[in-house]
Parts: C-alpha cells; structure tokens; sequence
C-alpha cells in the first residue's frame, strides 16, 4: 500500500475515532438537555393551565375549548383531565410519528420523560386532575439533524485533511522518488548521484546511495586504469609508446577483414636510415632520444585522429601508420615526414639520417601480405632513388563502380531510395552454440553488384549520406522483426547519433513499434562515443526507455576511458578483433583481455568477441569471460533482402 493511500486511511481512522467521540459525548449531553426541557415544559404548562381553569367557570364547553386551544398551540402529545373519580372530561392526543429522525436512532437514544400532572380545584374542592405530555418527536428530529451537521463536518474536515496531508507527503517524500529512480538507474548500471535533499531523514539516504554510486564509479575507473595499464604492456612499444608490431599487424589484418567504412583506407611508412651509425656516433641513449622525439612528433601530427588511426613502430627505425577511411595517403605521408623532420634536425650528431617513406592504399578483402608487400617495393625504389616518398600503386578498383564523387552520389542514392538496400546475418552466439542475435551489416545495389558495405560507407560519409543511409537500415531491421521472431543489431554511425533529427526520427519508430524494440540492437563505434559524448549520452538516454539494446562496437583500444559511461547502462561490448588475436598464446595479451571482461561482466556489459577466426579458439575466449562470439569461425547465417 502506498504512502498516499495509507495516511488517507489513517485520515479516515483518525476522524472517524474523533466523530465517534464527539457525537457521543454530544449527543449524551444533547439527549440529557432535551429531555430535562421537555420535562420542565411539561411542569410548568400544565401547572399554569391548571391555574388558570381553577379561576375559570367549569362547565364542559368552555373546558373544552381552553384545553383545545391550549393543545393546538404547544407541541403535545397528550392533554387530559379527569374528575376525582378518575373519569375523563376531556382529552386531547396525538400519536402521529415525526418522521424526521430514523427508527433505529429514535430506539438507540430513547428519553423517558414523565409527563406534568397538576390539580384543579373549584373554591374548596378538589375538581380534577390535569395531566400533560409534550411531544418528544420533535427533540428526536433536533438531535438527528445536529448529528447529521457533526457529520458533515468531519467529513468535510477528513477530505481537507487528507488533500493537504497528501500534497504535503508528496513534496516530504519527493527525495524518495530520486532515491528510487537512481536504485533503478543502478540495477540498470548506471551510477548516478543525486542532489541531496533538505530532509535529514532522506538526506542521509540520499546520501548513503550517492557514496555507493561514487565507490562503485571509482571502483570502475580504477578497474578501467589496471586493465590500461596491461593493454599497454601488451600492445605498446616499452621506448617510444606506439604501438608495437604485433598490434599493428592485428589492426591490419582486422581491418582488411571488417566490413564497414574502416575496412579501406591508407598506410604510410616512415623510416630513419643510418641510425646504426647515429648509434655509434652519439650512444644508444642520445638515439632513443631521437627515435622518441620522431615519434612524439608524428603521434602530434595526428593526434585529433589517433583515436581511431593506429601509429606503430615496426622496426628499430621504422615507423607505420594505418589511417582507416582516409583517402589520400600521400599527403598523410607528407605529414608524418615534416614532423619527423622536426625531430632528426634536432639531433646532435655528425651523421645524415635519411628520412624514406612509403605509402598505398588498402582495400577489403586483401591479404596483408599484398599490402605490405606493396610498401616494401615503394620503399625499396625510394631508397635506391633521390625521392624521398613513393606512393605505391593503389589496387585497381572493381569494374562497373562509379569512379568519381558525383556518380557515386547518384548510384548511392538511386540505391538507397530504391530497393537496393538489404541486409546481411552474422550470427552471434554463445559458447554453447545458441543463437544470441544477428549482426546485420548492410549492403548496397551498385548497378549490378550487390557490395559489402567496405565497398560504399567511406563514400557514403564523405557525400554526407550516412544518416539517410541508416535510417533506411532501421526501417528494413524493424521490417525484417515484424517478420521473424529474431534479434538483428545494426550499425549506427557518429554522423547519425549526433544528428537531432535522425535521433527524433528513430525514437518515433521505436515507439510506435515497442514489441520490436527489445529485439533491437544498435551498435555504436568506440571510438565515435568517446568523441561525441555528449550526443551519445543523449542518444542513450533516449532510446534505453524504450527496450532496445545499445553497446559499443570495435571496443578495447580505449577502456581507460570506460568509467566515462558510467550513468548509461549500457548492454554489451563487442571487443575488436585485433585484440582477440592472439590471446590462445598467454602472456600479456591474454591478461589484458581477460581484465577486460572482469570489468565489463562488473558492469553488467556482456563482452563479445568479433573476429573469431578459429573454433579452436572459443573455450579459451570463453574461459576468459567472454560471453559470445561472432567471426569466420562463427559465420554467416543468410543474406536476406529487404
């Protein structure tokens, strides 16, 4: 029973005991007024009426008419006179009931009034005697009806009692809301605070639940750092702080493996010739110094991008960069050799380094050795030549695709307003092989090609079309749900969550579908949240109230950072597949991922695996605390159209 309904019922009890009370101490008193007036009344009229007939003639007619007109004027039930011998003169009654007062409450508060008697004399004698008897009806109605105001009253006085008792228990209790909402907000993970509020009762509460909120945020940032700090001795160069070759090598090959905009883009290599002898010149230290300067130098030259483009250093003087979706290597390779420039002309030496460099595009579906191999002979030209960069040959491009910005935006949106939208399945599941939900990337009708979407996102983004795009893959999801009793995730880009009106547009598909919307699973990139905060909590916020399950994709490069989700309740972690990489083997890797999903199962994210390349692979992955799995090793399930 609620607050609310219980002060209203103890309003009621309360003046219910109080009008019980009242009326019986008010009618008591009342009953005893009326009847001792009554009997009063009966004295003294029929004493004056005697008195007055004792000076009066005695014949019959004017006894007659005295004791009529007396009768008609007072309120009497009975006026009777009788002579000595007891035989009755004259007699005047009434017996009709006042119906005013019910029979119960007439029986329940009866008054015994004895009636006035009186004699009558006549000079010396004894004439008659006089008896008279008001009528107590009308004492009856007076009390029912005072009763009746009592009443009235306290009802009145209940319901003003309990309308102001409840709005005042409503703001008094109104920290009690905010207590409740942020226990909800915690089992739904999201660690809020409140402000606390003036109540001291409540404050400490309040309170209580803030510094709960605080210690398990701080437990999470801590958690977050200890699993940072193993990425980096798994994944960084101990020298310069890049990232070593291994990491480079799994970026690599995931990339060539995923199929969204990232699965294209450049790669540049920058390498310091002559550093053995700058080492024997100057002294190892004096080098490294030079090798951390270059690399500090070019992570600068990058480093509105270097959350989402990879920085390594392969070789004791040889330094890669891998820049997803971006479109012109050459210039980024004109970049990262200005900033090592900087830091070979501070060099205190009396030997030449020769800067090289290298740089080709990549494609999806290309194997990493064709790629670096590419690298390899451009840099092998640049160093037996005078140039000092070689943009190796770039793949050849599919035949029949656009080949320039406007007829990709004319095949993009022929295909995106038509039907040449559908979506892939790639099932995601659990170590025990059951089907969690499909993942759903989409793919585009480009003449007569059905492409993957590696082939068309980074094109899609730079014509400004991804929010027309994803919204064209929530209406096929939300299709394709209605139809099967599945779950589908799709992706959502940072150009769409931070779009207003794609956000109000996909909220009021979601609303007016809220069966569908459990099934729902939108995935959202890593490093697009942590840049656009702000508009991701938003989006999160909105959309969580509604069923669906929101998590991060391609997660793991930057978990420090996790604690920064702390209020939004996120569901899942699909973690990268270059990461995944490689863990069967142990070491730091294998630490740092399983830190990992101690900390998201803490949480309550569900860690899942992307990019598992091995069945063999997956009892490990899941002794690790990864709670499902999707990859090659996984597969497609079908590749249904709209």
């Amino acid at each position: 029973m609620s607050l609310i309904r219980q002060l209203w019922l103890a309003v009621v009890i309360v003046m219910a005991l109080a009008f019980g009370g009242t009326f019986l101490l008010s009618t008591a008193a009342a009953r005893t007024y009326f009847a001792d007036q009554l009997t009063v009344k009966n004295i003294d009229n029929v004493n004056a009426l005697a008195l007055s007939i004792s000076q009066l003639d005695k014949d019959p007619v004017t006894l007659e008419l005295l004791l009529s007109a007396q009768f008609d004027a007072g309120h009497y039930r009975l006026i009777k006179l009788e002579d000595p011998d007891g035989k009755v003169l004259v007699e005047r009654r009434n017996d009709e009931q006042v119906q005013t007062a019910p029979a119960a409450f007439v029986s329940a508060l009866k008054m015994h009034i004895p009636p006035g008697i009186a004699q009558i004399q006549d000079g010396w004698k004894q004439f008659g005697t006089l008896t008279l008897e008001s009528h107590d009806q009308y004492a009856y109605a007076e009390l029912w009806e005072s009763t009746l105001r009592l009443l009235g009253w306290f009802v009145i006085a209940a319901i003003v009692v309990g309308a102001v008792g409840s709005l005042l228990l409503k703001t008094i209790i109104r920290p009690l809301d905010s207590v409740v909402d942020q226990a909800e907000a915690m089992g739904r993970r999201q660690f809020i605070t409140q402000r606390e509020p003036s109540t001291i009762e409540f404050r400490q509460l309040v309170r209580a639940m803030n510094q709960l909120s605080e210690r398990v945020q701080q437990m999470l940032k801590e958690q977050s750092q200890r699993v940072e700090r193993l990425r980096l001795v798994a994944q960084t160069d101990a020298l310069t702080g890049l990232s070593n070759r291994e990491t480079f090598v799994a970026v690599l090959d995931q990339a060539l493996q995923r199929d969204d905009q990232a699965a294209s883009g450049s790669i540049v290599v920058v390498q310091l010739n002559g550093l053995a002898e700058l080492n024997r010149e100057i002294g190892r230290e004096a080098c490294d110094q030079v090798l951390q300067r270059a690399a500090k130098h070019m992570l600068d030259s990058i480093r509105e991008e270097a959350d989402v483009w990879t920085l390594s250093r392969l070789r004791p003087a040889e330094f890669a960069l891998l820049a997803p979706a971006n479109t012109d290597a050459l210039k980024l390779a004109a970049r990262l050799l200005d900033a090592a420039e900087l830091a070979v002309d501070r060099a205190d030496n009396h030997v030449e380094l020769r800067l090289l460099s290298a740089c080709s595009r990549y494609e999806h579906g290309e194997t990493r050795a064709a790629v670096l191999g590419r690298l390899d002979v451009a840099l092998g030209q640049a160093a037996s030549s005078t140039e000092v960069l070689v943009q190796a040959q770039a793949p050849e491009a599919e035949e029949g695709l656009p080949t320039d910005l406007e007829s990709w935006r004319k095949a993009l949106l022929t295909a995106i307003d038509g039907d040449g939208v559908r979506l892939a399945r790639f099932g995601v599941r659990g170590a025990d092989g059951n089907l969690i939900h499909h993942e759903s990337p989409v793919r585009l009708r480009i003449g007569d090609q059905w492409l993957p979407a590696s082939r068309f996102l980074a094109w899609t983004a730079r014509l400004g079309l991804m929010q027309r795009l994803e919204r064209r893959v929530v209406q096929i999801a939300l299709e394709n749900l209605a139809r099967e009793l599945i779950s589908l995730s799709v992706n959502i880009s940072p150009e769409s969550f931070c779009d207003a009106d794609f956000l109000h547009d996909l909220e009021a598909k979601l609303r007016s579908a809220p069966q569908l919307a459990s099934r729902l699973w939108l995935d959202v990139p890593e490093f697009g949240a942590l840049r656009h905060l702000p508009a991701f909590r938003a989006f999160c916020h909105a959309l969580k109230p509604l069923g669906c399950r929101i998590g991060l994709k391609h997660a793991g490069q930057q978990f420090s950072r996790i604690s920064e989700f702390h209020d939004l309740g996120l569901d899942y972690l699909k973690v990268d597949g270059a990461i995944i990489r490689g863990v069967s083997d142990g070491g730091a890797h294998a630490l740092f991922l399983r830190s990992l999903c101690t900390v998201s199962h803490a949480i309550g994210m569900q860690p899942i695996a992307t990019g598992v390349g091995s069945r063999a692979d997956i009892p490990t992955l899941s002794e690790m605390g990864i709670a499902a799995f999707t990859g090659p090793a996984v597969g497609a399930t079908s590749d249904d159209s709209a």
